[in-house]
């Protein structure tokens, strides 16, 4: 059986990328957005966003808004694959243990 990618199961990171794989693809979210969503400090989201984007799981696009610094992020493709990867050996986790 494979085995569960350590980086998504992290719990932050799990919500992170499960609030990004919600969206369709292509489509960003607001740093702000997410951050009051899942409840976190900007540190602590920031610090995760860095983790994820260093493995290429999501970009950040820093831009400005009327002149305002604004940060928009999405899932990638890889990104992507990746969580449905962790998805599938959680189903094949819990088939296993009901047999």
């Amino acid at each position: 059986m494979a085995e569960l990618d350590s980086t998504i199961h992290q719990p932050v990171r799990l919500q992170i990328l499960s609030s990004l794989i919600a969206l369709n693809a292509g489509e960003k979210v607001d740093f702000t957005y997410l951050r009051k969503v899942l409840n976190v400090t900007d540190g602590n989201l920031g610090a995760h966003l860095t983790k994820l984007e260093n493995l290429g799981y999501i970009e950040v696009d820093k831009t400005f808004v009327a002149r305002k610094p604004r940060t928009f992020i999405n899932a990638t493709d890889k990104g992507r694959d990746a969580f449905d990867k962790y998805i599938t050996v959680l189903k094949q986790i819990i088939e296993g243990e009901n047999r």
